[in-house]
């Protein structure tokens, strides 16, 4: 019989202001615990969407997210814990911005095409600048057609780094160090990267040709559909040591996010 909302909060349990633990027993089968972290705006929104779908059991639709937490962390090899990012919501299996690592060396972990590829895993970078609120409003419709023009993006779009499959075969192979050879990028920039920007295993030939003739004329735009580049603005700061490191150190300060998706190559 399922269970109420009230019994099923009995499984969550607030670590801090901002984190929750999803104990084992919430959902079956769950060989680790869940984890994750929100705002007072995003906690409403994750537990009043598991209140309507206690009270909508068998009605079909998402499951909530929290529910979509726990059943990865039921997936076998899992290790720690299923963890969500502060934009989780609810996605295909995993929910968006669900985390979660595998144990290499288990012959029953699993590979999960919903953890790595088509709703989840976009590259994400935030670039901090010096500038605050103020002094951006009075520019920012020139600032923004500004970017327009120097961006390349949307469907069709071509990058301004002159390609040839030589060079796309490096630079799949080499990653930022093939940028900061051709001179895109800053040394420091690699310690903003896993891995130092380069997978060490990293194989070209795995890469279909197909791919490939898709990839070379955009290397170095912004991509099409849900890709952007925005200037945001720190509106607060949760864990005032964590933002010092990156350099984030006041309100009002203003970054800029940029996306383009799973599996798509940035140049900066």
């Amino acid at each position: 019989m399922p269970r109420t909302y009230q019994e099923e909060l009995k499984f969550i349990e607030r670590i801090d202001d901002y984190s929750f633990r999803i104990k084992k027993e919430f959902q079956p089968n769950m060989l680790v615990e869940g984890e994750f972290f929100a705002n007072s705006r995003l906690q409403y929104l994750m537990f009043d969407e598991l209140k309507n779908h206690c009270r909508n059991v068998g009605q079909g639709g998402f499951l909530p997210a929290v529910k979509q937490i726990a059943n990865v962390a039921a997936l076998p090899g899992i290790v720690r814990r299923s963890i969500a990012l502060p934009d989780v919501h609810s996605g295909y299996g995993f929910a968006i911005g669900n985390m979660a690592a595998f144990d290499m060396d288990n012959p029953e972990a699993i590979l999960s095409p919903g953890g790595v590829g088509f709703d989840i895993n976009c590259g994400v970078r935030l670039l901090r600048t010096n500038l605050f609120e103020k002094d951006v409003q009075p520019v920012k419709e020139q600032l923004t057609q500004t970017l327009f023009n120097h961006i390349p993006v949307g469907v069709g779009s071509k990058g301004m780094i002159p390609m040839n499959a030589r060079d796309l075969e490096e630079a799949l192979e080499m990653g930022m160090d093939w940028s900061l050879r051709e001179g895109y990028i800053w040394a420091e920039d690699k310690e903003h990267c896993e891995e130092y920007g380069r997978m060490l295993q990293a194989d070209p030939t795995k890469v279909s040709a197909r791919a490939k003739k898709r990839g070379l004329p955009q290397l170095g735009t912004l991509g099409a559909g849900n890709h952007y580049a925005e200037i945001q603005v720190v509106d607060e700061i949760y864990n005032k040591q964590a933002a010092k490191r990156m350099g984030i150190d006041e309100e009002g300060q203003v970054c800029v996010m940029i996306t383009v998706g799973a599996g798509v190559w940035v140049i900066r």
